[in-house]
Parts: C-alpha cells; sequence; structure tokens
C-alpha cells in the first residue's frame, strides 16, 4: 500500500522531484506515474489500480495542473472516493505552488489549507499527520447514479472532455460550503447554457453519475418542457407534499430541469421550478442566456480540437463542424462504420437533405434554430450568415437591412438591435471582438436547410455584399481587341449593381474555379452553368436591362457583357454537350454510381477539356463586370 500517490503535470517534473525525495527521506511510500493516462482514456486501469492501493492523492497543483486531462482524471477519482466516505478532503491534500488560488477546483479544495514547499520538513510532517488518522486504502467505484428519484434521460454517449466543466457546476453548486472564498452563505442554482447539440444535457448526466456520492437523497430528473408532468410522476401534485417528502428523506439531492424551455416562460416561472426543499441543489439546462437572475451560469462551448478530432474521427470533420458534440459525433458514427470521410465533407456542404439529419435519421438541425421565431431574428441571422465566416456588428447588420429594405437608419438600427438581442440571447451568435459576432457552422448549416424564406436570404446576401465590401481601387485590365488604361464608369446606379450581383454569382460557377483533372461531377458543372443563365436573366430583369448585343458605345455594357455571356460563351457548351450527356447516363447500370459512371464515359476527357477552355473567356467578362462595379474579387483576366 502507498502512502502517497503524487499527482503532477508532466511539466512540473523538475520540480517535483526533490518532493519525492523529502517524501521518502521521510519514510513515506511514494507512487509517481512516469507514463502518465494515454489522452483521451479516461483512467487508465494502471492508475485505478495504485490509487486504490494509495492511502491518498498529494496533487501538485500547478498553475498548469488544472490543463492536464490525466491530472484531473485522478484528482477526481481520489475525490469521489473521499465524497464517499463524508469528506473529499480526506483523500486529497493540495501543495499549491502558485501566490493565488483562483485555478484550484472545486472549491472544497481552493478552501482548504495547502501545504507549501517552502520547508520540506514541515511539509512531511504535515502529509505524516494527515495520514495518520486514515487506516486503510482509499475505495474506488464505478460512477453510475444509485438512485433516481424521478426520471431516467436517454442512454448517454461516451463523454469526452469537459472535465474543467464538471468541476465548474460541481463548485458552484456547492459555493455556499465555502463562503470565506466565494462569499456566499446559501446555495445557490446553476445554470448550464449553450446552444442546441453543445452537449449541456451530457454535462448534466455525467455530473450527476461521477458526483452521486455528494447527494445521498437521490437524483431527480425533470423534463423542463414538461415540468408538471414530471413532477406528478412522484405521486404529488403541490409543493408542501413534496417539501414532505424530501423532509422526510432528510438527505441533499440534485434536482436537475433539463431542456427549459426559455422562450415560453418568465424568469419567476423558471425559478418556481427550483428544488423544493433545502436540501436540494438545483441544476438547469437551457439555451437561453437572458435569466442570469437564475443562477450561477456555466456556459458550454464547442470541444476544443483534441477533442473533436476524436470525436469526428477526422481533422476536416472536426473542423468542418467546430467541435459541436452532436455533429461531431453523428460523423464520427459514419466514419467508423466505413464512411469515406472526403465523401462526407462534401455531403456535409451539398444541397438537398442535411446529412446530419440523414446520420440521425431524424431533424437535428431543425432543433439548433427553433428559436428563430420573429422577423427580426431571422433577418439578423441572414445577414450573419451572408458573409459568414467573417464577423459583423449590429451596427453593419442595419446597414445591410436599410439598404435591402430602402428604410432609415434608424428603423434598421432598431431592427437590428433586436435580432441581434435574441440571437444572443438563444445562444445562435459567437462572440469575436470589438462588439463583433459570427455564426457557429453548425448554426449555419441549420439555418441554411430550415430557412422559410430563401428568397429574403438571398435579398440580404445581396445586399450584404454591395454594402459591406468594401470596392478596391479601379484595375487597368488589358483584352485582345484593346488596351484601355482607366475602366470607365458605370453608366447609372442601376447598372453598377447588375454588374456586381453577376459578378459575385460568376466568379463562384465551375467555369471560373478550376474543376481539378478526375473530381467534381460534369453534370453539376453543366447545372451549374444552366443555373447561371437563369441568375443573369433574373438580374437584368430586375434591373430592367435587355438581354440584346447592345449598340456599340466604345465599351462594355452590362447589357453586351450579359449577351456574351448567354448565348457566345455559355450556350454554345451547353447545346451540344447536355443531350450527349444525357444520352450516356440514361445507360447507367443500376448497380454503378452515377459519379463511377460519368468517370467512365469515352468523352468526359473531351468535355473537360472544353469546360477548361471557358475559363478564359468568362474571365473577361468577370474583368468588364469589374470595371462596371468596381469591384476586384482577385480574379485576374487574361489577355
Amino acid at each position: 500500500m502507498w502512502d502517497v500517490f503524487l499527482s503532477y503535470s508532466r511539466s512540473d517534473a523538475d520540480r517535483v522531484r526533490p518532493l519525492v525525495r523529502a517524501l521518502s527521506d521521510g519514510g513515506l511510500s511514494v507512487f509517481t506515474d512516469e507514463t502518465g493516462v494515454a489522452s483521451f482514456a479516461g483512467i487508465s486501469d494502471t492508475i485505478r489500480r495504485e490509487l486504490s492501493r494509495s492511502k491518498a492523492l498529494l496533487a501538485y497543483y500547478s498553475a498548469g495542473y488544472p490543463e492536464r486531462e490525466a491530472c484531473q482524471w485522478e484528482l477526481t477519482t481520489a475525490y469521489l472516493a473521499g465524497l464517499g466516505e463524508g469528506d473529499p478532503r480526506r483523500r486529497v491534500m493540495v501543495l499549491n505552488p502558485e501566490r493565488t488560488t483562483d485555478h484550484i477546483h472545486p472549491v472544497e479544495l481552493r478552501d482548504a489549507r495547502h501545504a507549501s514547499f517552502d520547508d520540506p520538513a514541515a511539509l512531511v510532517s504535515d502529509v505524516r499527520a494527515h495520514l495518520a488518522r486514515i487506516d486503510e486504502s482509499m475505495t474506488i467505484t464505478e460512477p453510475g447514479v444509485r438512485r433516481w428519484l424521478l426520471g431516467t434521460p436517454e442512454p448517454r454517449p461516451d463523454f469526452l472532455g469537459r472535465l474543467s466543466e464538471l468541476w465548474q457546476v460541481h463548485s458552484a453548486l456547492h459555493a455556499h460550503a465555502a463562503p470565506l472564498v466565494t462569499g456566499r452563505a446559501a446555495a445557490l442554482a446553476v445554470q448550464i447554457r449553450g446552444m442546441a447539440g453543445i452537449g449541456k444535457t451530457l454535462l448534466a448526466q455525467e455530473y450527476a453519475l461521477r458526483f452521486e456520492a455528494a447527494y445521498p437523497g437521490g437524483v431527480c430528473w425533470v423534463n423542463g418542457e414538461a415540468y408538471d408532468e414530471s413532477v406528478r410522476a412522484l405521486g404529488t401534485s403541490d409543493g408542501s407534499a413534496l417539501f414532505e417528502y424530501f423532509d422526510a428523506i432528510g438527505e441533499p439531492f440534485l434536482w436537475i430541469v433539463d431542456d427549459v424551455p426559455a422562450e415560453c416562460f418568465e424568469a419567476r416561472e423558471i425559478a418556481a421550478m427550483r428544488a423544493p426543499h433545502p436540501l436540494g441543489r438545483t441544476l438547469f439546462t437551457l439555451r437561453s442566456r437572458s435569466y442570469d437572475v437564475l443562477g450561477t451560469p456555466v456556459d458550454v462551448g464547442p470541444l476544443d480540437a483534441p477533442h473533436a478530432r476524436v470525436l469526428a474521427g477526422d481533422d476536416a470533420l472536426a473542423e468542418a463542424v467546430d467541435g459541436h458534440p452532436l455533429a461531431a459525433g453523428l460523423l464520427g458514427r459514419a466514419v467508423r462504420s466505413g464512411e469515406q470521410p472526403e465523401r462526407l465533407y462534401d455531403r456535409l456542404h451539398a444541397r438537398g437533405r442535411s446529412l446530419l439529419d440523414t446520420l440521425a435519421d431524424e431533424d437535428v438541425t431543425g432543433s439548433v434554430v427553433r428559436d428563430v421565431g420573429t422577423r427580426d431574428t431571422a433577418d439578423a441571422l441572414r445577414c450573419m450568415a451572408a458573409l459568414h465566416p467573417l464577423p459583423l456588428t449590429t451596427d453593419e447588420v442595419a446597414q445591410v437591412l436599410a439598404a435591402a429594405d430602402r428604410v432609415p437608419r434608424v428603423v434598421a438600427s432598431r431592427r437590428a438591435t433586436n435580432g441581434v438581442r435574441e440571437l444572443r440571447a438563444r445562444s445562435l451568435l459567437t462572440p469575436a471582438t470589438d462588439e463583433r459576432w459570427s455564426l457557429h457552422p453548425v448554426t449555419l448549416h441549420a439555418w441554411h436547410h430550415h430557412d422559410p424564406a430563401p428568397a429574403r436570404a438571398e435579398a440580404l446576401r445581396h445586399a450584404a455584399l454591395r454594402t459591406l465590401c468594401g470596392r478596391r481601387d479601379p484595375v487597368t485590365l488589358a483584352f485582345p481587341d484593346s488596351r484601355r488604361e482607366a475602366p470607365m464608369a458605370a453608366p447609372s446606379e442601376s447598372e453598377r449593381m447588375a454588374a456586381y450581383d453577376m459578378q459575385v454569382e460568376l466568379v463562384t460557377r465551375i467555369g471560373v474555379q478550376e474543376l481539378a483533372p478526375g473530381t467534381g461531377s460534369l453534370r453539376e458543372a453543366l447545372a451549374s452553368l444552366k443555373s447561371l443563365i437563369d441568375f443573369t436573366r433574373a438580374t437584368l430583369h430586375t434591373y430592367s436591362i435587355g438581354l440584346e448585343r447592345g449598340a456599340d458605345l466604345g465599351r462594355p455594357t452590362v447589357q453586351s457583357l450579359a449577351y456574351a455571356l448567354v448565348n457566345d460563351t455559355i450556350r454554345p457548351f451547353t447545346t451540344p454537350w447536355h443531350p450527349r450527356l444525357a444520352a450516356y447516363e440514361a445507360r447507367c447500370p443500376v448497380d454503378t454510381s452515377p459519379l463511377d459512371h460519368e468517370a467512365a464515359w469515352p468523352e468526359a476527357d473531351t468535355m473537360r477539356a472544353e469546360l477548361a477552355a471557358l475559363r478564359e473567356p468568362l474571365l473577361r467578362i468577370v474583368g468588364g463586370l469589374g470595371d462596371i462595379s468596381g469591384a476586384d474579387f482577385g480574379v485576374a483576366a487574361t489577355g
């Protein structure tokens, strides 16, 4: 049996060696792990075994200690062993080499007397005195709530990361246990807040499972959306009966109110859902950030990159969903079942049904944006989505709304303020810098699939690009038939706006963005070019511009460039290739994928070559439109 299990960050190894010698010279047996716990593996069997053979854990609680996952697993295990015996400090001792205690969690350890290595002899004496009160090694048990007094949550997926959040929850629920440190003499509720799918419920479940020893009275799991029905499951219907129920138990209990639909309740109504007895500790999970009066907030964000990578099974997929646990978990499950990450990445960004909904076999993305209920909120979200991933300020949202709707700035500012405030309150915006806000990629993905007014979104996207993307200085472009030293001014504001809209659309199309050999789909390339014809016609109609060759004014006009785009460039390509490809596609065997069938087409290379040849005339048209709009997207024209 070990007297001391020494827990420390590997970065503190040099500082810890003299401590090990001092303890050993003082007659104490000390276990030190030289290998550490494998990343994301929880606590290893070796560490669990040696902890169970130790009387107490001594934590070298440096500033870097909380950042080491292995250290946190060791500390949590020893802490819970002591907690099961009635005092978490019985099995944990803290040596704090820092000048402050702010980095120490949980709060009970922050409130404890911390050892110091300034006097090694005194330290060894303190450790021996502490161990003299302990006869046996600590008992390590697997977490698992013994008493669900009310409700049973859905089976939980694997818990990953979030150790610091677990300690934050526990410290906040027990802040009154250390009044000299926290300044609180009474228990307060704790609210776990964050966007949909970010892991609020999972964190609450994991906390209940791991810290069951702190709640001998049991755990109550209440559905916030059906609170009254959940409470009636206890066999009581009013507050006095609940009070008597828990008063008879006479032990501290944990009261979890999960998924509170804050938009349906006022603060006083949510407050009434707190634990019905002073012995209860209340934990809310909700999306709203508008109810600070309810209790101490613990805000949950995306997983860090290493944990997200493990969950998603691929770096690119983890980055695409920015550490969102629900999305990363769905993608990771698909990867483990044999799906190719590259294929999943493409499907994640494809049109049609959301890949996340397909993998979950239910509408999980709809839940992410369910709180976008007002016109102002939806329009603010559309403005944010228009320039994602660039962050926007409330004033910039107002500029877009004023330009799109031709309303006074004071009206647009009021609408923008209301919309951004609601998005922030619903955890649908992520703070950036300098009062700027951005969207999480999963929020953007969900909104693209659930925006009830896509035409409105397109109008705001165009307004955002025209209003917020500052025009660069005009540039000189060379053409085969002439060399102009300066661009001509647009003849009207309508023509300039039409040129800008066409230019934005054109530079993102497959003819301008090169299609690498053997990649992409020729059918999609044809569809993209066909939709460009439709977009050009619609834009000319919007700005009352005809589609004729136009008079020779000595300079390109929107009218002449549009004619060249539709009739001189795209149609000569699509007219012969569309029927030829369609005829080949009709012969696709039922057991062959369309992409594999297309790749085997004898004429595929020829079509790709002609598609690549479109880039030169398209770039010339982009350059002409840029002369009119005054915008430069960094796409150089060819001469």
